[in-house]
C-alpha cells in the first residue's frame, strides 16, 4: 500500500511540474521528434522506448506529454493505459504510468492494475542525420513496476515477485528524406528484463528467475507532414512454464492533427496471453505534447 500512495504521489507531482513549468515552454523540436508513448509510458512506440525524449523541448526547454491508450485482442483481453511524462532540457525523461488489464473470461470481471515509474537519461549523439552527426541517438532508461494484484493472479500461476526493473539502452535515427524523399526513423534497443507480459503477470517464474537481455527493433516512414507509418518487434521473456510468452509486434499509423496532438491505431500481435493462443488485435492511443 505504501508503494502506491508513493506512486500516486510522485504522478500528482509531475502533472503540477507538467502545468505550471511554462517558464521554459517548450515546442522548437521537429514534429515527431518526441515519438509517441509505448504502453508503459516512456517516449517511443507503442511497444518499445526510444532514444527519443518525449516532448518537444530543446535542450534550453521542457517538455512533456500525457497520454491514453485502450488496447483489446480477440480473447477479449482489454488493456487501459494512462500516464504523463516530462522531458528536461532534451536530456532527462521521467514518467508515470498505470496499466490496468481486464481477464475476459479467464477470471470474469476482474482486471490488474501495474504501475510504472520510468526514467531515461540521453547519453550520446542526436537524433537527427547530417553529414557531421552521425551517430545515432543514444539513452538509458529504467523502468521500476509494481503490480498490485500479485497475490491475485500473477503468483498463483508461478511468477515470483510482484515488482521487478526493466533497464534498457535505446538508440534512434532520424533521416531525412532518406526514403524517396520521406523521412525515416529507426529504432533498435536491449533490455534486461524478467517481467512477465511487461509485468502484469508478475516477475520471474518457476522455468526462469533470472534477468535477461533481449532486443527490440522498430521503424517509422513520415509518409506527409501529418501521418506516420510504422512497425515494431518486441522479444519478451518466457519465464513461466503453465503459459508460454511470445514476442509482440505491431503496425502502427499515427496522425498529427496538430504538433501537439497525436493519435495512433495499430494492429497488434501478441502471441499467446494466459489460457489463449494467437491474440492479435488492435490498440488506439492519444495523446498530447508540448
Amino acid at each position: 500500500m505504501m508503494r502506491l500512495i508513493h506512486f500516486k504521489k510522485s504522478a500528482i507531482w509531475l502533472c503540477f511540474a507538467l502545468t505550471t513549468s511554462t517558464s521554459a515552454l517548450a515546442g522548437d523540436r521537429l514534429l515527431g521528434t518526441g515519438g509517441v508513448t509505448q504502453v508503459e509510458g516512456a517516449g517511443g512506440g507503442g511497444l518499445m522506448p526510444w532514444a527519443l525524449i518525449t516532448g518537444y523541448g530543446t535542450n534550453q526547454q521542457i517538455g512533456g506529454s500525457a497520454f491514453y491508450t485502450h488496447a483489446e485482442t480477440k480473447g477479449d483481453f482489454k488493456l487501459r493505459t494512462t500516464g504523463i511524462a516530462l522531458g528536461f532540457y532534451n536530456r532527462v525523461e521521467v514518467s508515470a504510468s498505470q496499466a490496468r488489464f481486464g481477464l475476459s473470461d479467464t477470471v470474469p470481471g476482474e482486471e490488474i492494475h501495474l504501475n510504472t515509474l520510468g526514467v531515461k537519461v540521453r547519453v550520446l549523439g542526436d537524433a537527427i542525420y547530417d553529414q557531421d552527426n552521425w551517430l545515432p541517438q543514444v539513452s538509458v532508461g529504467a523502468q521500476y513496476k509494481y503490480n498490485e494484484d500479485y497475490s491475485f493472479v500473477p503468483k498463483l500461476l508461478g511468477a515470483q515477485s510482484r515488482s521487478g526493473i526493466d533497464l534498457y539502452v535505446a538508440a534512434s535515427k532520424l533521416y531525412l528524406g532518406a526514403l524517396n524523399g520521406y523521412n525515416l526513423l529507426l529504432n533498435a534497443n536491449l533490455h534486461a528484463s524478467k517481467a512477465n507480459q511487461f509485468g502484469l503477470l508478475g516477475f520471474g517464474g518457476d522455468k526462469h528467475d533470472q534477468y535477461r537481455i533481449y532486443p527490440a527493433v522498430s521503424a517509422a516512414v513520415m509518409l506527409s507532414d501529418n501521418w506516420l507509418l510504422g512497425s515494431e518487434l518486441r522479444y519478451k521473456p518466457d519465464n513461466l512454464s503453465v503459459y508460454k510468452e511470445n514476442s509482440a509486434h505491431d503496425v502502427f499509423m499515427t496522425w498529427f492533427p496538430h504538433k501537439n496532438v497525436s493519435v495512433t491505431g495499430a494492429y497488434i500481435d501478441l502471441g499467446t496471453i494466459a489460457n489463449k493462443d494467437n491474440q492479435t488485435g488492435w490498440y488506439l492511443s492519444g495523446q498530447i505534447n508540448y
